[in-house]
């Protein structure tokens, strides 16, 4: 979750506090962005699908490796780094020339939605992955209610949506041609409520 901003710094500098700090803090355009901690929903949720991604690329014998929210991303473009709460890469990791720690070649990220920064993962943070060559695959789940938004690039200039609403469903990842049970995204998730939707006409 975005907290606040520091000074300006430049990407070596940066680098250098992620080393030595403690929390996970965000780079874009010199400017650092510290992550406040998540609820507890948030990190059973990132650890249910996390886990069960991890299931699947093991049985299929893919060439593909999962990696937790410990992990960032670097977006040349954007000239950013950022954590996602979860990713997938396929046939080799790739990782940035300033750092050897910071992947570059996501395909699936997968992002639980907290009240403070739903806009952000929706929006900005969105748009800056897409710049990223291997992406394909966008799992915003929410950690209030039993819902999840699936991105997934059709081709070059069409991102195609779909969601899912309750815990008798199952979600569906393109880039893994799998299911996963919605139960087991949200298993042991605290005081979810169920979604409530009304048709104005």
């Amino acid at each position: 979750m975005a907290e606040k901003k520091l000074d300006t710094f430049t990407i070596e500098e940066y680098l250098t506090l992620e080393d030595q700090s403690d929390v996970k803090n965000e780079y874009e355009h010199g400017a650092i962005t510290a992550m406040s901690g998540g609820t507890l929903n948030h990190g059973i949720i990132g650890n249910n699908i996390n886990t069960h991604l991890s299931n699947v690329v093991q049985k299929k014998g893919t060439d593909c490796v999962t990696i937790n929210g410990d992990v960032r991303i670097f977006i040349e473009k954007a000239n950013s780094f950022v954590y996602p709460d979860g990713m997938m890469i396929c046939g080799g990791i790739q990782t940035a020339e300033s750092d050897k720690n910071s992947v570059v070649n996501p395909v699936l990220i997968v992002e639980v939605l907290s009240k403070s920064t739903e806009s952000y993962d929706r929006g900005d943070k969105f748009h800056k992955y897409c710049s990223l060559a291997a992406f394909k695959e966008y799992v915003l789940i929410d950690q209030y209610k039993p819902v999840i938004d699936i991105l997934y690039k059709e081709d070059s200039s069409y991102w195609k949506m779909t969601t899912t609403i309750g815990m008798d469903k199952s979600i569906y990842l393109t880039t893994l041609d799998c299911y996963i049970k919605m139960s087991d995204i949200y298993r042991n998730a605290q005081g979810l409520v169920a979604p409530q939707f009304r048709l104005d006409i």
